[in-house]
């Protein structure tokens, strides 16, 4: 089980997130990504986690002003990226475009999706991996894996029929290590977290009860 902790823009330490994160991922041998803002890749990358963007650009070298350019998100040291988060949609000509850019730069890549139709969609388009994500459960306190359970196994169902080399997340809600545990139990291969961690009063406890089923 993947655990990527995205830290969107919230008012948090990403060092510090990221050096617990480290810490923990090398006691537990867990898997564990950082994604922070594009302007502390390069600190958080320092620290020794998995470090993720949140976003590239489906762009090339060029005129492309307030773009983050997939080549400069793996020079500050990050090594995959989120594409279409509910929060930053892309257009599917975009996506694709997205990950020929993150490809180029030999980064790893998640793309998220609302619904099962859309994940199939998105797994045609050959990323690492997909995550499901109902945007009505984004930054809730009910889990998509307990509370929507169906929308997790029928999104593995459906991208195993279209590629099943494509590995499927889950997100929303996702807080606790029972959480972690009913997505693996649904057939997830990693999950997806925000708040959870970067708002915790102690994200060192968070995250070694999320990773404490695996």
């Amino acid at each position: 089980m993947f655990i990527l902790v995205n830290l969107k823009a919230y008012d948090c330490d990403p060092v510090s997130v990221a050096e617990t994160a480290a810490d923990v991922a090398d006691d537990t041998g867990a898997r564990i990504a950082v994604a922070p803002q594009a302007a502390r890749l390069g600190a958080v990358a320092a620290t020794g986690v998995e470090t993720w963007a949140q976003h590239v650009s489906p762009v090339d070298h060029g005129s492309h002003t307030g773009s983050t350019h997939a080549a400069a998100v793996e020079r500050a040291g990050a090594v995959g990226t989120l594409l279409n988060h509910s929060e930053k949609r892309l257009k599917l000509a975009d996506i694709d475009a997205g990950l020929d850019a993150a490809g180029e730069a030999s980064l790893e890549t998640v793309v998220c999706a609302n619904n099962p139709d859309q994940i199939a969609a998105v797994t045609a388009l050959d990323p690492d991996a997909v995550a499901v994500e109902p945007p009505e459960l984004i930054g809730g306190d009910e889990s998509v894996a307990t509370a929507d359970p169906d929308i997790v196994r029928d999104a593995v169902d459906a991208a195993a029929e279209v590629d099943d080399g494509v590995e499927v997340f889950c997100g929303a809600g996702i807080a606790t290590g029972e959480d972690v545990a009913a997505a693996r139990d649904l057939g997830a291969d990693g999950v997806l977290l925000a708040s959870g961690v970067a708002l915790a009063d102690d994200p060192e406890a968070v995250l070694r009860d999320l990773v404490a089923p695996l």
